[in-house]
């Protein structure tokens, strides 16, 4: 299993079959925002950061396959196994850490460490690698991310933000958010032919069930397939399998405003008329505090049955669209 003092280029990770996780070198960035990688990708700072891939040896040749974009607690038990079970279907998994090469363990207190952009464009980074693989299918290649990552998946499906990085319709075949953040979102929500799937409880304490169901409906507005399911009763993190818990070194703004994103990736303020290309997480992140929409404390973890419903749904989603 993970260990967060290790590098995950310098782990080995083996599944129950024998198969070791082999090392990828994942060329990325560090943009201090959406609009340096959309406006000025060439003034982003570089970096690479670590990824492991998983080939099930008796699938097909190329395989479908499905990254999998831990949250703010970094690569999590609860994330190898989601990415065995899905090996165990006949479907490739990568393992995707953003923390590792930016010397980051967790986030829970401070999400500002590194911007949601470049988590997001980390998930396009590894798609341009494993999409060059001979053994991968490129046109069926998947992310799963998990609330950070969740964010950032969506993200990465959309538009506006994938044609910058990728090209012009080219990107994920779809994407699986699960209790993902939506308190950014682009005002063009085209995710093209990148089916979205998310997955959340609606007594999540670390982000806004009612704020995705709009990101959501957003998406589809705009002409894309997108669907949501609530889980009655569930936590954030509700498919760990491990114990409801409380983290008391959270930072979570529940009811913050949406901060919308222009086509260039200037972000809009809450309280401003126009977007500012320079404005960044940290900005709106201050002024949801000031304004008394934060609070310290929140509860992650899974009541019985929890993470089996995740996993039935997850291995239905990705079975049916990677098919």
């Amino acid at each position: 299993m993970p260990d967060h003092s290790t590098r995950l280029r310098d782990q080995a990770i083996t599944f129950g079959d024998g198969t070791v996780g082999r090392h990828v070198d994942v060329p990325s960035a560090s943009p201090t925002n959406f609009h340096q990688v959309i406006s000025a990708a060439q003034d982003m700072p570089r970096l690479v950061i670590d990824a492991k891939l998983f080939l099930p040896p008796d699938a097909q040749r190329p395989s479908p396959l499905v990254i999998v974009v831990p949250g703010s607690l970094g690569v999590a038990p609860s994330h190898v196994a989601h990415a065995e079970t899905l090996f165990d279907n006949g479907i490739a998994t990568c393992i995707l850490d953003s923390f590792g090469a930016r010397q980051v363990t967790s986030t829970v207190a401070d999400q500002t460490q590194f911007s949601f952009a470049a988590s997001a464009f980390d998930v396009l980074a590894a798609y341009r690698v494993l999409a060059n693989l001979p053994d991968i299918d490129a046109d069926r290649i998947g992310a799963q991310g998990h609330s950070r990552g969740g964010s950032a998946v969506l993200t990465a499906a959309t538009r506006c933000f994938a044609d910058a990085v990728v090209g012009a319709g080219t990107g994920l075949a779809a994407v699986l958010a699960a209790y993902p953040w939506s308190g950014q979102q682009f005002l063009s929500a085209g995710i093209g032919d990148t089916e979205v799937r998310v997955l959340m409880g609606d007594a999540d304490e670390w982000c806004s069930p009612a704020q995705v169901q709009a990101h959501c409906h957003a998406m589809r507005l705009a002409g894309g397939v997108a669907s949501m399911r609530l889980f009655g009763g569930a936590q954030h993190s509700f498919d760990r399998d491990t114990p409801i818990e409380d983290i008391g070194e959270a930072r979570v703004a529940l009811g913050a405003p949406t901060t919308y994103v222009a086509d260039d990736g200037a972000m809009l303020h809450p309280l401003a008329a126009t977007p500012d290309p320079a404005l960044v997480d940290r900005d709106v992140m201050v002024y949801a505090m000031k304004a008394g929409f934060g609070r310290r404390g929140a509860r992650i973890g899974s009541r019985p049955g929890d993470a089996a419903a995740f996993r039935e749904d997850m291995v239905a989603f990705w079975r049916r669209v990677l098919r």
